[in-house]
């Protein structure tokens, strides 16, 4: 059993000094379906007739790019830009993330460039600004906003992933669709979306971006699906006039291979860092089960869940930290209300902004979250530790669950059981994850 040290005062006597059961380090077993060999990948889909050939020599083509943690990013974008350049067109970046970044051109061109996304890296320009045009109106009274300097190109080529949406359901989620509308919208665009009830957002992404493609040269999208373990599974080019017909198979697909933690339910999920690069909810709640709205479901079923830290990727963003229950000063430290409310204001969604409650340290937090948890073996708790949701392919759990993970045929124990780690400071080791992911 491994214990620490708790912070003094009415709170920690309050929590207790319980000690907290040993960890087995489990691998989660999934379909590993993936693309070697990125480059050649992302060329043999451009030779769909409608996509690259559509693109004229002496075109100014602007590469719409996200803030979502898309792997193998930085390789994808270099390698369209380097085909466009083949064409003998002139192709630049610009950010396609609505809010994020803090709404401000400074802030979208960062996270690119954490992602490396940079004009040195991808050979071409990266142009953030946050000026859009007006592009209509659609039906239902929403306003069709498009990137002023994407408009003004010549072409335009969307590159994003397609993935179940972490707010809602249907035919468009998070995917080519929601990027033309929401991403190239800007804070202008996806304030309009989010002015709108959540249950009718895929509709309105829809009518969104058939006025935005009759009315921008937006000449082809290139969807990539990953798997669950994080790894680029299918890339495939759409020319502008099939984007909306064939991206709901695609979300089909990707639903199919999202990861999930296979031992649900349990008592207490224990989340090493959550982060905009994560998931733009922070974390995903397609896995956590942590959702903001009533309009998506799924996910573990955890009575508790715990937060130790942002990860510095997200610059502060700690946008879905209070759908935990419990977190730790470190993670408030680290949370920037620049960054994150302009998120929160633009969504319409003011519960992606709350703050959990704050402990001392990631003990005195974990603990909280057993000792709170109702009809439970407070002695022998069910805990789930990760380090984010986007990696799920190791985890760590507790003797609770030993027994359920060995007789589990898509589940190998790799070691343990061993005691989680604390310092004097009553602070969790992260570096457990260093021989593992």
């Amino acid at each position: 059993m491994a214990g620490g040290a708790v912070a003094n005062g009415n709170v920690g006597r309050l929590i207790g000094e319980r000690a907290l059961p040993e960890f087995y380090l489990i691998r989660q077993k999934f379909d590993d379906t993936h693309i070697d060999d990125i480059p050649a990948a992302i060329s043999a889909a451009v030779e769909r007739p409608g996509t690259l050939d559509r693109i004229n020599a002496g075109q100014r083509v602007a590469i719409a790019v996200g803030s979502r943690g898309i792997n193998n990013i930085s390789l994808i974008v270099r390698t369209v830009a380097s085909l466009i350049k083949g064409r003998g067109a002139a192709p630049f970046v610009v950010p396609a993330m609505g809010s994020h970044g803090g709404a401000t051109a400074e802030g979208q061109a960062q996270l690119l460039a954490d992602y490396g996304v940079t004009e040195q890296n991808i050979g071409c320009p990266v142009i953030s600004d946050m000026t859009t045009v007006t592009l209509g109106r659609t039906q239902r009274g929403v306003d069709v906003f498009f990137d002023k300097n994407a408009y003004g190109a010549d072409a335009v080529v969307l590159l994003n992933r397609i993935k179940p949406h972490t707010d809602f359901r249907g035919l468009y989620e998070s995917g080519l669709t929601k990027q033309i509308v929401i991403g190239l919208g800007k804070q202008d665009g996806a304030e309009a979306c989010h002015s709108r009830p959540v249950a009718d957002m895929s509709a309105n992404i829809r009518d969104i971006a058939e006025i935005a493609l009759a009315k921008t040269s937006i000449v082809f999208g290139l969807a990539i699906v990953e798997n669950a373990y994080d790894r680029t599974m299918s890339i495939s080019a759409l020319p502008s006039g099939c984007i909306l017909d064939e991206e709901p198979a695609l979300l089909s697909v990707a639903r199919r291979h999202m990861p999930s933690i296979l031992l649900s339910p349990f008592d207490v999920l224990v989340i090493d860092e959550i982060g905009k690069d994560i998931s733009g909810a922070g974390m995903d709640p397609n896995i956590s089960g942590r959702f903001v709205t009533d309009c998506a479901s799924g996910g573990a079923d955890a009575q508790r869940c715990v937060v130790l830290d942002i990860t510095d990727q997200s610059h502060g963003n700690g946008i879905g930290l209070g759908v935990a229950d419990f977190s730790v000063t470190r993670v408030f430290d680290k949370f920037d209300f620049e960054t994150v409310y302009p998120n929160v204001i633009t969504n319409a969604l003011p519960a992606s902004g709350k703050l959990p409650v704050i402990l001392a340290n990631d003990l005195q937090a974990i603990r909280a979250a057993v000792k709170t948890c109702r009809m439970i073996d407070h002695d022998s708790p069910a805990i789930v530790r990760i380090k984010n949701t986007l990696h799920m392919e190791y985890m760590y759990v507790s003797e609770a669950l030993a027994a359920r993970a060995r007789e589990h045929a898509s589940i190998d124990v790799v070691g343990g059981p061993r005691a989680l780690n604390f310092d004097s400071a009553g602070n969790i080791d992260f570096n457990v994850w260093d021989n593992v992911l």
